[in-house]
């Protein structure tokens, strides 16, 4: 079954923010991956990165969504787009490295009263997201040209 393309709003996007989507999408379900984990000696737990410094890069998330919805979508980031895309994947990222330092700082490095508390692959791969996203809006990485 094809789709209308007046039907499929990412079908006119330019490939600058189709790109920029995506990213924020993967940073939107890291949020919801563990960003905490705790190991007790007879088990373990976790919490996501809804909470805290998490919002930020929740916040970070929405900033890319609309940033990539507004203006001509078929055209890649204007001056002020591009400056709020930036901002908000600069968001992502500090949002994601602040968390880090204050469990850091709440943990004294890892081990509280015996218990081990440490970070999870959520937090990392967010991180690795929102700085993604701003490689590849200040041009270090280069995306390929459609064929």
């Amino acid at each position: 079954m094809e789709q209308n393309p007046q039907t499929n709003p990412f079908s006119t996007l330019h490939k600058q923010r189709l790109y920029s989507l995506i990213i924020a999408g993967v940073a939107f379900i890291c949020l919801l991956l563990p960003w905490i984990t705790v190991n007790f000696g007879f088990g373990s737990s976790s919490a996501n990165g809804l909470r805290g410094w998490g919002y930020l890069s929740l916040l970070g998330v929405a900033g890319v969504a609309i940033a990539s919805f507004m203006g001509n979508k078929s055209l890649p980031y204007d001056d002020m787009f591009k400056k709020i895309a930036l901002a908000s994947f600069a968001a992502i990222s500090l949002g994601a490295l602040i968390f880090f330092f204050r469990l850091n700082s709440y943990t004294g490095g890892g081990i509280f009263g015996g218990t081990g508390v440490g970070s999870g692959f959520g937090l990392w791969i967010c991180l690795i997201a929102g700085l993604a996203g701003l490689a590849i809006l200040l041009g270090f990485i280069k995306i390929p040209d459609k064929k």
